[in-house]
């Protein structure tokens, strides 16, 4: 009896998993639920053969098999009905997908039933004969430590950096997003070394999230050149670390084992953090946004990924926090030194706001005398910027800049530099650039394809787009009364690229001029040839060098 059921069994999820994909192809309506129907269907295989045997050898009664298996044949024909559902009956829409949903949970909770059983009789296999048991089932039990209460995820969170300052309210503002119940994913954006990855970490270690999480708080780092299975791999390793991995066979595989892993963590909420990621990874969050009761995925970005809404966006400290975190870096013993306040007030305003570079510059001052401190003001002051003098932090922006390089699109990189040449802390109008770029580029769509580079770097938080006004169309009326603004140390980034080549081979010649005080090379250059096709004049009140001119 055991042989004919299990295979009745096999039979009905091989035909429901069959028609499930086959309607999914066809529906847009039932597209999720079915999609998660598919994984579990997928993720059960690895265990059914093991369950197939034991069934045989132990002889088991068969009532709830055979009571399951008509769930599947009724599953069958509810799948195949959904089908046919036209898709302005919004109400049987709603009928349905809750079917399908309930059908989901039923598959999943059988086969958890299952796995707790094949955990119970491990002791029996060797009395019974079955040796040959599946090794990654038995990882993964070994991995969920089932007991009588059920199972535990056993996790561990990085830490938070000591001397943190300002992200107060931030924490308050990301937990209350968190926690609502609207969406499964929550981003939180911002320029590389505004916190991003600080904040989270406060976020995971805050009392009423371990209250509801529990140690069911996974976190992993997303590297721009991994795959979906060693990124899978890594949430195993921080919970198995002296035990063998499970052999992934390609990527799907390593997809639905980890659904197959959370599903029995649930109902118990899961938080699942993926820090760093990046554009070529946006399908990674699909694959592992599982129809998951309390499950939640938060994911830290330099980009704001607007299709998972609601999107944090990070902001720098402000200038009181600024100076406190400064000299909790530049004076840790007592915040004090015998620094002048004014030199002090200087340094930390060349940070602009970014935690990373005044947790950097800080502490490269710290216990040097005030020579070295104006030392660095004089380089600073000198045409230098904070990205000349400190490596670290130039590398953390520069794979920012970067990045654009991997565009198709070459002028995207050449719009982002082009806005070094506008004054700090400025406006500027949106369509003055969308006029220039058309100019210098010579886009054939003028408006379409400069606000297209636009937007692309508003995605990457490079610029931040200022909207005034939604009258018109998306793209004439959206720009007409639209700004743009690039924070300061973004702008020192594309003038530090900008400025990488000599002065004659410079595609953009940025001059900025304190009274009487002209560069060196406009001095001591005389019939120096310019080829800039972009050119940027600041000044106060000067005499003009009658030496100045440009082509």
């Amino acid at each position: 009896m055991a042989f004919i059921a299990d295979a009745a069994l096999g039979t009905g999820i091989s035909e429901l998993l069959k028609v499930a994909i086959a309607v999914a192809k066809q529906t847009l309506a039932f597209k999720t639920n079915l999609k998660s129907l598919v994984k579990t269907l997928q993720s059960v295989k690895p265990i059914f053969h093991e369950i197939e045997k034991l069934h045989k050898v132990l002889d088991r009664p068969q009532d709830e098999t055979d009571r399951f298996i008509e769930q599947l044949r009724s599953g069958v024909e509810l799948v195949d009905k959904c089908s046919t559902i036209p898709c302005w009956n919004k109400y049987k829409q709603y009928i349905y997908s809750n079917k399908l949903v309930k059908l989901d949970k039923d598959v999943v909770k059988f086969f958890q039933i299952e796995a707790q059983g094949l955990a119970a009789v491990n002791s029996l296999r060797s009395v019974v004969g079955i040796q040959d048991s599946n090794d990654k089932l038995d990882l993964i039990l070994k991995y969920l430590n089932i007991s009588d209460s059920g199972f535990s995820f056993w996790g561990s969170v990085p830490g938070v950096p000591d001397g943190v300052v300002g992200f107060e309210r931030p924490l308050k503002e990301l937990k209350e997003m968190l926690l609502r119940d609207e969406e499964k994913v929550k981003v939180v954006s911002a320029p590389g070394g505004c916190g991003k990855t600080t904040l989270v970490k406060m976020l995971c270690h805050d009392p009423d999230i371990e209250n509801i999480f529990g140690k069911n708080i996974l976190v992993v780092t997303i590297s721009k050149s991994a795959n979906i299975t060693v990124i899978v791999e890594k949430i195993f390793k921080c919970r198995m670390p002296d035990n063998k991995l499970p052999d992934f066979q390609n990527d799907d595989d390593a997809i639905n084992h980890l659904e197959y892993l959370l599903k029995q963590i649930g109902p118990s909420p899961i938080l699942l953090v993926l820090d760093d990621v990046w554009p070529n990874w946006v399908s990674l969050i699909d694959d592992l946004t599982f129809s998951l009761p309390n499950y939640k995925i938060l994911v830290t970005s330099r980009f704001s990924f607007q299709r998972f809404e609601p999107v944090y966006n990070l902001k720098i400290l402000n200038d009181k926090d600024a100076m406190t975190l400064f000299r909790r870096c530049a004076f840790p013993k007592d915040g004090n030194s015998k620094i002048p306040e004014d030199l002090v007030e200087k340094t930390v305003k060349g940070c602009k706001g970014f935690p990373l570079a005044l947790t950097v510059v800080g502490r490269s001052l710290y216990g040097h005398p005030e020579v070295t401190w104006r030392l660095k003001q004089r380089k600073w002051s000198d045409g230098k910027s904070i990205l000349d003098t400190e490596r670290e932090l130039l590398d953390c922006l520069q794979t920012s800049l970067d990045a654009l390089d991997e565009m198709n699109e070459s002028s995207i990189k050449d719009c982002c530099l082009d806005l070094g040449s506008f004054p700090e802390d400025q406006r500027i109008p949106a369509t003055t650039l969308l006029d220039m770029w058309a100019e210098l580029y010579n886009l054939d769509d003028k408006d379409m394809d400069s606000f297209s580079n636009l937007v692309e770097l508003a995605f990457r938080n490079l610029v931040n787009l200022f909207c005034t006004s939604h009258k018109g169309n998306e793209v004439d009326g959206y720009c007409n009364e639209n700004y743009v603004m690039q924070h300061d140390l973004i702008r020192d980034l594309t003038i530090h690229q900008s400025n990488r080549e000599p002065i004659e081979q410079r595609k953009r010649l940025i001059i900025e001029i304190t009274g009487n005080d002209f560069p060196k090379w406009w001095t001591e250059g005389a019939g120096l040839p310019i080829h800039a096709r972009l050119l940027s004049i600041s000044t106060g009140l000067i005499k003009i060098s009658p030496q100045a001119g440009f082509p």
